[in-house]
């Protein structure tokens, strides 16, 4: 008998994968409107909370939009783990939280960032680390797992402090 839970991380990398490298730069006018620009061409978008996804993810896939909101309530994880696409450098990024959320405020009022919708290294990671997170792994676990896995063929990891 098949177990289609092994192959679920499978399907759903490859879905994001394939809708983050195929995503177009471009946007409609109204939503231009509602966001802002950074210095590196990302879109962010300011929510009331992280119950509140960002319109920019309003056409993208089911399972995107589940990655974002798990990314938002996963910081301590995602601030810990690097990533390995170039936006440290191009974005300024500091780890792979960056890619989802641009800033949180304390009123619990968050700046989601779309970089992660344009990038199936971003996705990636993140679906990894939480994914294993959630089977119990710890963050230095995924961390190592991470650094490992993108150590070679990727570009230099964001500035991520050491566990």
């Amino acid at each position: 008998m098949v177990n289609y839970k092994k192959f679920f991380p499978i399907t759903l990398l490859s879905a994001l994968l394939i809708v983050g490298c195929s995503n177009s730069l471009q946007e409609s006018e109204n939503n231009k409107k509602e966001h802002q620009q950074t210095e590196s061409r990302d879109i962010v978008e300011e929510t009331k909370s992280v119950e509140v996804l960002p319109s920019f993810l309003n056409d993208k896939p089911k399972e995107m939009k589940n990655l974002y909101a798990s990314a938002a309530k996963n910081r301590e994880l995602l601030e810990n783990i690097p990533c390995y696409c170039g936006c440290g450098k191009s974005s300024g990024h500091k780890n792979n939280y960056d890619c989802f959320v641009y800033k949180n405020h304390k009123d619990g009022a968050i700046v989601w960032d779309d970089h992660a919708t344009k990038c199936g290294v971003c996705l990636e990671i993140a679906a990894t680390s939480i994914q294993d997170y959630k089977a119990g792994k710890s963050i230095k676990e995924i961390r190592k797992k991470i650094d490992e896995a993108y150590k070679n063929g990727y570009a230099e990891p964001t500035p991520t402090p050491n566990l």
